[in-house]
Order: structure tokens, then sequence, then C-alpha cells
């Protein structure tokens, strides 16, 4: 039976995994010169990361009924300490992009069953505090990671950080408890392949999240090496802990809000504050792009994160983790393929005129994914209310 530690167990393991995500973030530029590549070529090896998430949440959606949830956030945590592993032993581009693909395997596995396995361990509770404890301790671990690898590298250039070894550490022992909590499992029958699904009405949601974490993605992938030309190289860490982990002070405010109007404040949010973090990064203002990537944060964990889940597990009914592997396959795509994009822009056009071109691009998305938000929703409340009518 659960107990009262099992859902705080499971949101440990889940920011341990997720803390592994970006703890090389801090030192993306260094891994760049050692191998004489330039900021497309990182972007690249960071979005490796998309490549171990898209098989996960496309072909093994029927993974955690066939096999229980608990294997699956085992197996998770194993594919982030053995990344963790890999750039101790061979820091570099070739193998970030390979530490990147397992990160993604990891967390796509436990992003696809960690609400509804949450939701299992919570009995009685309804499906927004299940969500609640997943964005938390995911958003939490997300930025936790580049920080404490910053504050390691305080006292000098070190591809080998002590964080590194930390989170070795850590996820070993919290391992070995997680083997330890309940599971459930559906029968055997239940097919392996089950593709992610968008529920009527959740497909916005998806396409928020994607915009949300683009922007996230730039400020964790490409960054580094634009602060790195105003002598900020050492603060990028911490840029990438406010535009992750400071969402936790917004999520609050989020779940007092409906689920469509916690993403709507998110989209009016996200271009204004991503506006204020590029000029910072662009003209070497350190407090704008501190302030730019707080702000940032509330809307991409905070209310989109926050809201988006919450409405995609409630619209899902039996299918939480199909609805969930959808929610999260469009996130993973937007960390990482504007990216790329961007990252070769930066290198043909320059660090200012690759923002600005992400920044309207971005822009454009909010304002129709926005209006597509406010379609789904009125013509769902449209529906509930003929409902009621034919009752």
């Amino acid at each position: 039976m659960p107990t009262l530690r099992s859902p705080a167990l499971l949101a440990l393991a889940l920011c341990l995994i997720t803390f592994a995500v970006n703890l090389q973030a801090p030192l993306y530029t260094a891994y760049a010169e050692l191998s004489g590549q330039g900021a497309g070529a990182t972007a690249i090896a960071f979005s490796g990361y998309v490549l171990g998430v898209l098989p996960v949440l496309l072909l093994l959606g029927g993974l955690a009924d066939r096999v229980g949830r608990r294997p699956l956030i085992l197996v998770a945590l194993g594919l982030s300490m053995l990344a963790t592993l890999i750039m101790l032993l061979a820091p570099g581009l070739q193998a970030l992009g390979l530490a990147r693909l397992l990160l993604g395997a990891g967390t796509a596995l436990a992003s696809a069953t960690g609400t509804a396995y949450m939701s299992e361990l919570m009995p009685g509770s309804d499906n927004r505090r299940a969500a609640t404890w997943v964005t938390a301790s995911t958003s939490l671990g997300f930025g936790l990671g580049a920080a404490l690898t910053s504050v390691f590298l305080l006292s000098g250039p070190d591809l080998r950080p002590g964080s590194f070894y930390l989170h070795l550490l850590l996820a070993a022992l919290v391992l070995l408890a997680v083997w330890r909590l309940p599971d459930q499992r559906a029968p055997r029958t239940t097919p392996l392949l089950r593709l992610p699904c968008y529920p009527s009405g959740s497909l916005a949601y998806g396409l928020a999240i994607l915009l949300a974490w683009a922007c996230v993605g730039l400020v964790i992938a490409l960054l580094p090496s634009i602060l790195k030309q105003h002598g900020l190289a050492s603060w990028s860490g911490f840029s990438t802990f406010c535009v992750i982990s400071c969402g936790l002070l917004f999520q609050p405010l989020a779940r007092r809000l409906p689920p469509a109007r916690a993403t709507a404040v998110g989209l009016l949010v996200l271009p204004c504050s991503y506006a204020l973090l590029a000029w910072g990064a662009d003209s070497g203002e350190l407090a704008a792009v501190l302030l730019g990537t707080i702000a940032a944060s509330s809307a991409c964990y905070g209310f989109i994160y926050l809201g988006g889940l919450s409405a995609v597990n409630s619209l899902a009914g039996e299918e939480k983790t199909r609805a969930s592997a959808g929610f999260f396959l469009l996130a993973y795509l937007g960390f990482s393929l504007p990216v790329i994009l961007t990252g070769l822009l930066v290198d043909r056009l320059g660090a200012g005129a690759a923002l600005l071109v992400f920044g309207l691009a971005l822009l454009i998305g909010c304002l129709l994914v926005g209006l597509a938000l406010w379609r789904s929703h009125k013509a769902l409340s449209t529906g509930q209310l003929a409902a009621l009518r034919l009752r």
C-alpha cells in the first residue's frame, strides 16, 4: 500500500532524473572550444536529447502498463547516472551528444509515467495535486543541476566538477529506495505500442509548452556562448536555474487559476520576458538577463507547464499515460529543434540577428496558440453546456 513517504520518494527520484539533464549546461562553451566547434554544433549535440525522447514517447506508450511504473523510474535513474558517468570519462561535444540521447530516453520514460504513477501513490487526490508534485520536482531538478555545477565552477575551470560526483551518489541511493515503492500493473495483454494521444481540446496546451520549452532550450544551449562574449560565462548556470526552477515560485498562483487561464497568462508573459532576456544577453546586461529568465520561468515552468499538464490529465480520462506522452512529445520537440535552427543562425548571422528572428517567431507562435486555446476552451464549454441541457 502507498504510504505518505511514497509520493515524496517518487518526487525525489524525478528531481534527480531531471537534475542530470542540465548538469553539464555551464560547460557547453568549454566542450565546444575543446572540440573546435561553434554554436551550431553545440545546439546539435544539445538536441541529441530529442533522439532519445522520440522513440520512447512514440513507440513505447504501453510499456508502463506492461511492466509497471516503478521499473521505468528505475531505468530512468540508471540512464541519468550513465550519462553523468560518460561526461566524467570523456568530456566533449561528441560525448555530450551521446549523454543527451541517454538523458532524453530516461526523462521521456519518467515523464510518460510520472504523473500517472504519482496519482496512484496519492489515492483519493485530484489530478491537479499529482501534477503539482510532478511539475515542482522536475522544475527544481532541471534547474538545480546547472546551478550546482556553476557553484563548483566558481573556484575555477573544471571539466569534472564535484556536482557530477554528487549526482552519481544521490541517484544511487534513491535508486535503491525506489526499488521498494509500491506498483500497479495492468494485464499483460496490454499492447506495447500505444502512440501518444491528444484528447479533444488538449493540442493547444501541447503547442503552448512547445513554445515555452523552445525558449528554455535557447537559454540553456546558446546563452552561455553569448554571455561569454561579455565576460559573463560564469553566470550561465544561474541563468539556467532561473529560467527553470524559479517557475516554482509561480506554481501556487498557477494552481489557483483554471488551467486554460493559467496557460493563457503564460502565453502573455513569454514573449515579453524573452524580449528582456534577449536584449540583456546581446548587450551584456546581466540584471536584464536574470530578470528576463525569472519572468520566462513563470511561464515555462509555472503557468504553462502546470496549467497545461493539469488540463491534459483532466481531459485524458483513462488515457493519462498516452496523453502525458503527447504533451511531453511536443514539449521536447520545442526544447530541441528550434534551438538547432537558432544555433545555425547564430553562426551565420550573429547572436543579435538570431535572437531577433527567434523572438519574432515566438511572438507569432504565442498569438496563434493563444487563439487556438481560446477556441478550444470555448468549444469545450459549449459542449458541456449542451450536455447539461440534454440532461
